[in-house]
């Protein structure tokens, strides 16, 4: 309101002073007449939007890199709407303005064509700076925060970044098990420093927390990461539910999804976690001696390029890699194989707390499956009994038709059965699925040649795990990696 209040006339402002009491009905349907109108266009019609759209693509969407045409990502600036934020944003429903050329900092190479402004417009500045990947930049007017125009994931610039990012945590293979002796050692240090930033490193390497501490202050919804823990976000229990040690997590993690969670822990760590509590008030930090910084610095000196980031990527890979070992049934079909694969993917997004709300459309989407369930039952019901028919008229004959028909009926009934086992596989999968999302540790956690090594030792086509957006991201992993591939 305050924001809409700013675009008012002063006749608007005496007028309108409470916001409960517009009316936009009529904008709202403005917009939702203006999207089944779009859904309701001729073929023909779309094909033309669609052919405008590419010629916008093929003149926006590409540069040139090193000598190569590279596909950019967002090369589209975001419309003025309304700020909606994630989860519980202090500055939800905001204005959003309109990015102007003059608020455009365009960066590109000095012997190339510079873009045009738009007529009558010029670029706030034309840089030449080959040490950042973005060809675009502007400041967002709500958070103050700088927004840019960055390569596709499929170049080969991000290609070489992520694969740098899973050779970092595969290195963390080698030292991990020393890191871990370190930091129980230090859990009985006699500097408070050194025991907070142990208790913090086991979390973050055996919860895979985020490191915290990262954000703007006051600027964003109250979410914390491990090292800005406070005590009012951890319960500490002597027994729980037949554990000894537990510690019961509660807080809002990145984009304020709420991490809940009890862990029965090793009696020092909360030995120390009782010393850390003792005698401060709930909104007291829990580390209060810890910054990220102090800890990255202490985790650089064990290893170089490591930082807390990267336990997190190294846990996601090494779990998927050891659960793929332990669930998949090489007998299993592909559907079989597939639900291992989605199993092993959801222990990971746990382990990460990667929710999302339940989609709306599950139940319905649920019905529809199990009527196919229900339908192909039937049809399964019914060959069994034409199995039987067949049987019972070859005993009667013995002769070759007869024989045929049986084998025939068999054929038939067993494709059946193989569709009917797909279909309550996809149901479980489904179920399971509902409340987890498998796709921010597929796409950012994973080692990818984890799954295609995994694709090839069982024959499963890739384009069953990776659409064809995310073959294009991870084409590096495809063309490296061998079924023999370990992490």
């Amino acid at each position: 309101f305050s924001s809409l209040s700013q675009e008012m006339t002063s006749e608007e402002q005496e007028i309108i002073k409470d916001l409960d009491k517009c009316d936009f009905r009529e904008i709202h349907k403005y917009f939702v007449d203006k999207n089944e109108a779009r859904k309701a266009l001729p073929k023909e019609e779309k094909q033309k939007l669609k052919e405008e759209a590419d010629k916008i693509q093929e003149e926006y969407g590409y540069c040139i890199l090193d000598g190569h045409r590279e596909k950019i990502g967002n090369f589209k600036t975001d419309p003025p709407g309304l700020f909606r934020g994630r989860g519980e944003h202090p500055k939800m429903g905001m204005l959003k303005k309109r990015i102007m050329p003059e608020d455009v900092t365009i960066n590109c190479s000095k012997d190339s064509k510079i873009p045009e402004p738009p007529e009558g417009h010029k670029w706030k500045e034309v840089r030449c700076d080959n040490t950042v990947t973005w060809l675009a930049s502007w400041t967002e007017n709500i958070q103050n925060t700088l927004k840019y125009i960055m390569l596709n994931p499929s170049s080969k610039l991000k290609g070489e970044k992520d694969w740098q990012k899973y050779e970092v945590a595969r290195r963390l293979k080698d030292v991990v098990h020393k890191i871990r002796a370190q930091y129980r050692k230090d859990w009985k240090s006699k500097e408070i420093k050194k025991q907070q930033r142990a208790v913090a490193l086991y979390f973050i390497d055996k919860l895979a927390l985020r490191a915290g501490n990262e954000k703007e202050e006051g600027e964003t919804a109250d979410t914390v990461g491990c090292c800005s823990l406070r005590v009012e976000h951890i319960q500490l229990h002597r027994w729980l539910d037949g554990q000894e040690h537990v510690v019961e997590f509660d807080f809002l993690g990145k984009d304020s999804i709420r991490y809940y969670n009890k862990v029965s822990v090793e009696k020092p760590v909360f030995k120390n976690l009782q010393l850390f509590t003792k005698n401060k008030d709930p909104t007291d930090d829990l580390f209060d001696q810890l910054t990220t910084t102090f800890l990255n610095k202490h985790l650089q000196r064990l290893m170089d390029g490591l930082t807390a980031k990267v336990f997190r990527t190294y846990n996601a890979s090494i779990t998927l890699q050891e659960q793929l070992k332990a669930l998949t049934n090489p007998e299993d079909n592909v559907a079989g194989k597939l639900l291992s694969y989605n199993r092993a993917n959801r222990a990971v997004a746990i382990l990460c707390n990667h929710q999302r709300s339940i989609p709306k459309t599950f139940a319905r989407s649920m019905e529809v499956l199990q009527e196919k369930i229900d339908a192909k039952k039937k049809q399964v019901e019914e060959a069994q009994e034409e199995v039987k028919k067949a049987e019972d008229e070859f005993k009667e004959t013995k002769d070759a038709k007869a024989e045929a028909n049986v084998e025939k009926k068999k054929k038939l009934l067993k494709r059946l059965e193989e569709q009917l086992a797909k279909l309550n596989v996809q149901a479980t999968d489904k179920e399971e699925n509902k409340q987890i999302a498998l796709g921010t540790s597929k796409l950012n956690y994973l080692d990818p040649r984890i799954s295609v090594a995994w694709c090839k030792k069982f024959g499963i086509p890739i384009e069953r795990i990776y659409n064809k957006t995310q073959r294009e991201k991870f084409a590096w992993a495809i063309d490296m990696a061998g079924e023999d591939f370990e992490f």
